[in-house]
């Protein structure tokens, strides 16, 4: 934990970013469900329906998007309650970076099909999210 306190700065500008790194996984995920479905330029046509009907790896990156986009607006509001209620700055950003680091090892996961140790990710990253809200809650107190 010490060496994660150590990457991340003190500033606005840290959390900030573990938002967009966030915003963009599930983009990461569909290239990825993509790229292992064999996705041709003539899919482009309905993406959607090419990914619908993916097997395998492909269905799991998919899967991962889809959960990706469900709970990226809990972190990003639970990151901006955080910095408006003026937690402080450190501590938002390390549950930030954390919140992506887990989320990079949650759609890991999922590909290779680990359900369990999915879960438990799952499960700390909404942790993360909802720290935030707590702090933020404590700190207007």
């Amino acid at each position: 934990m010490n060496a994660l306190l150590e990457l991340v700065s003190n500033t606005a500008a840290s959390a900030i970013w573990a938002m967009v790194a966030a915003s963009l996984l599930p983009w990461l995920m569909s290239i990825v469900a993509k790229a292992s479905g064999g996705f041709k330029i003539r899919n482009n046509a309905h993406p959607r329906d090419f990914l619908q009907h993916s097997t395998g790896m492909a269905a799991r990156a998919n899967a991962a998007q889809q959960n990706s986009y469900e709970t990226l607006p809990i972190f990003l509001a639970a990151v901006l309650v955080a910095m408006l209620f003026f937690v402080p700055q450190s501590i938002v950003n390390v549950l930030a970076w954390l919140y992506v680091l887990i989320r990079i090892g949650f759609c890991v996961a999922y590909i290779a099909n680990l359900a369990t140790f999915r879960s438990i990710l799952w499960v700390l990253s909404m942790a993360c999210s909802l720290m935030l809200f707590y702090l933020a809650i404590r700190v207007s107190i």
